[in-house]
C-alpha cells in the first residue's frame, strides 16, 4: 500500500514533533479552564465537527451506533453545522469571521471549516477536538501507546497497528475518529456520536469530570477523551485536577446480571452533568448514567471541597429522555426551557381526583428529586418537582431577582410538546445570560420563546445583522438563535450536547 504519510504531509496543520514543542492557537493562549455555572457568558469550549464516519452509518447498524436514523453529512455540514460554527465564532473569536461571513456561505469553499485543512480557522477559544488529537499523536510515544490501545479494544489484527503507523498525525486522528482510511476503507466502527462533545468530559469549577459512556459504541470516544486530557500541553496545569470515576472494585467477582445493574455499574454522561452555580453539581440517573456513578461523583466533589450541594435527579429511562439536558437546559438567570409532562405545571398538577389515583401513573412521578448536603449527606432533601428545582436554584444560588420563568417545549401543546422535546427544543446552549442556540424545526417552542418576551432569530439573518452593524454579540439580549435543523435533529442532539464548555465567565 501507498505511503499514505507523503501524500498528506501539505494538509499537515503541525509538523511532526514532540508534543512540548507544538505551537497550534488552542495551546498559545493562557490555558484557563473554569466553569462555574450554564449561563456565565462562553469564552471557550470544546466542539467536533461532523466528520466522514457520519456518512458510514448504515440503516442496519444505526440504533447500535446510537442514531434513529442515517443523515445526509453534506448537507449536515454545509447547511447546518457551519452556523453553528460561524455563530460560536462571532460570540467568542470574532477576529476569525467578520466581514467574511459572505465568502464563508453554504456554497462557498469549506476549506475554512476542516480541521485538518490550512485554511482552518485554528481558533484558540472555539477548539475542534480532533485539532487536540492530531496535536499529540505528534509524539511518538503517544502515538504508538494510542495506537495499540485502539487496536486492542477493536480487536483488529496485529498489521493493522503497522499500517497506521503509516499516516500522519493529522491524518491519523481523523482515522482513529471516523474509523476509515482515506479510500474509504473502514477499519473498525466510527465515531458518529463525537459530535457531542458534552459527553465526554465536564468542567467543575477548575477541575474536569471525564466521563464513562453506557454504550459500547461510545468505548474509543472515551479512550480518546483520556489521552487529550491527560498528554495536551493544554491541560498540562490540571493533571492533578481531572477526576475518573471509579468502577465497582468487586464488580468484576459479580455475576454478569449484578455487573449491570445500576447499584454496582459506573457509567456517567456528560448530558447528565451540569455545573449549575458555583457550588452546586446537578447530576442526572438516566438511561446513560447510573446511580452507582452519580454516588461516587458526589462522594469525590465533596472530598475534594468543589461544591457544598449536589442535586440527583432520576429521570425515567426511556430513549426519549436520554439525559436531563434532554429535558431541561437554563436559558438566563430566571429563565429555564423544559419539558412540560416532566413537571407540574401550575394549578393543574393540584388537581387530585380519584381517576388520578388509581390511573397509571404519569411520567412525571417516575421522576424523583434528591438533594444533598455536604456533611449532612445522610439526610437528602427531597423535592418535589422541577420546577421547585429550578426556582429554587435561580432564587437562592443565582440570586435572581425578577420572577422565574418556564419556557416549555412545544408551548406545552399536544402533541408538539413531546415531538418537539425529541428534536431537542430542551437542549439549548447559552452563549451568555439570555442568550442561547436551538434547533429551528422546533416552531411551537420557538413561539414560547417570543410569548417570554425573546427575540426569536435565524442564524443566517443573526449573523447578517451582525455584518451590518446592526447588532453585536456584545449588545444582544434575550435572544433564542436557530440553527437550520433538518439533518442535525437526526442525531439526537442539540446545541447543549454539541458543546464542552471550558470557560466561562463567573455570574
Amino acid at each position: 500500500m501507498k505511503n499514505e504519510k507523503q501524500n498528506h504531509e501539505s494538509d499537515t496543520l503541525l509538523s511532526e514533533q514532540p508534543v512540548a514543542a507544538v505551537t497550534s492557537p488552542a495551546q498559545t493562549s493562557a490555558a484557563t479552564i473554569n466553569v462555574s455555572s450554564e449561563i456565565g457568558t462562553l469564552k471557550r469550549l470544546l466542539i467536533h465537527s461532523p466528520d466522514r464516519g457520519l456518512g458510514k452509518v448504515v440503516p442496519s447498524k444505526a440504533q447500535d451506533w446510537l442514531f434513529e436514523d442515517i443523515v445526509h453529512l453534506d448537507m449536515m455540514r454545509r447547511d447546518e453545522y457551519d452556523y453553528y460554527v460561524k455563530i460560536l465564532l462571532y460570540f467568542l473569536d470574532p477576529d476569525k469571521v467578520s466581514g467574511r461571513i459572505a465568502s464563508l456561505g453554504p456554497d462557498s469553499d469549506r476549506n475554512f471549516f476542516k480541521p485538518d485543512h490550512p485554511a482552518y480557522f485554528r481558533s484558540d477559544k472555539v477548539i475542534d477536538i480532533q485539532c487536540l488529537l492530531s496535536d499529540i499523536l505528534a509524539d511518538e510515544a503517544i502515538r504508538t501507546r494510542l495506537i495499540a490501545a485502539i487496536c486492542g479494544i477493536e480487536r483488529t489484527a496485529f498489521r493493522t497497528q503497522q499500517l497506521l503507523n503509516q499516516f500522519d498525525a493529522v491524518e491519523l486522528a481523523k482515522i482513529m475518529i471516523s474509523g476509515s482510511l482515506p479510500d474509504q476503507t473502514m477499519l473498525f466502527s466510527p465515531l458518529p456520536n463525537f459530535i457531542f462533545t458534552r459527553d465526554i468530559g465536564i468542567v467543575i469549577n477548575d477541575h474536569i469530570l471525564l466521563n464513562k459512556p453506557a454504550k459500547l459504541a461510545r468505548t474509543r470516544e472515551a479512550l480518546l477523551a483520556q489521552y487529550i486530557f491527560f498528554n495536551h500541553p493544554i491541560f498540562a496545569s490540571y493533571q492533578d485536577k481531572i477526576i475518573e470515576i471509579p468502577d465497582n472494585e468487586h464488580a468484576f467477582l459479580l455475576p454478569d446480571a449484578d455487573v449491570n445493574s445500576d447499584v454496582t455499574r459506573s457509567t456517567l454522561e456528560g448530558g447528565d452533568v451540569m455545573m449549575i452555580a458555583k457550588r452546586h453539581l446537578m447530576i442526572g440517573v438516566s438511561e446513560r448514567t447510573t446511580l452507582y456513578a452519580a454516588q461516587q461523583v458526589m462522594r469525590l466533589v465533596f472530598s475534594k471541597n468543589l461544591v457544598d450541594t449536589v442535586t440527583i435527579i432520576k429521570i425515567p429511562k426511556k430513549r426519549d429522555y436520554m439525559h436531563i439536558d434532554t429535558v431541561f437546559t437554563q436559558v438566563k438567570r430566571n429563565v429555564w426551557v423544559l419539558l412540560g409532562s416532566l413537571a407540574r405545571t401550575g394549578d393543574e398538577a393540584k388537581k387530585r381526583d380519584v381517576l388520578h389515583f388509581f390511573s397509571p401513573k404519569d411520567l412525571s412521578e417516575e421522576l424523583k428529586i434528591l438533594q444533598f448536603i455536604k456533611g449532612l449527606e445522610h439526610k437528602p432533601i427531597e423535592i418535589d418537582n422541577l420546577e421547585d428545582l429550578l426556582a429554587d436554584i435561580s432564587k437562592n444560588d443565582l440570586g435572581a431577582a425578577e420572577p422565574v420563568q418556564f419556557i416549555y417545549s412545544g408551548n406545552n401543546e399536544f402533541p408538539f410538546g413531546a415531538r418537539e422535546q425529541w428534536t431537542d427544543s430542551c437542549n439549548l446552549l447559552a452563549l451568555k445570560d439570555g442568550v442561547v442556540v436551538g434547533y429551528d424545526r422546533n416552531q411551537k417552542t420557538a413561539e414560547a420563546f417570543r410569548e417570554a418576551g425573546f427575540d426569536v432569530v435565524e442564524a443566517a439573518r443573526l449573523l447578517d445583522r451582525f455584518e451590518r452593524g446592526e447588532s453585536s454579540p456584545a449588545t444582544i439580549q434575550n435572544t433564542f438563535i436557530m440553527l437550520p435543523s433538518a439533518e442535525l435533529s437526526r442525531a439526537r442532539g442539540g446545541s447543549h450536547c454539541m458543546s464542552l464548555p471550558l470557560l466561562r465567565e463567573e455570574v
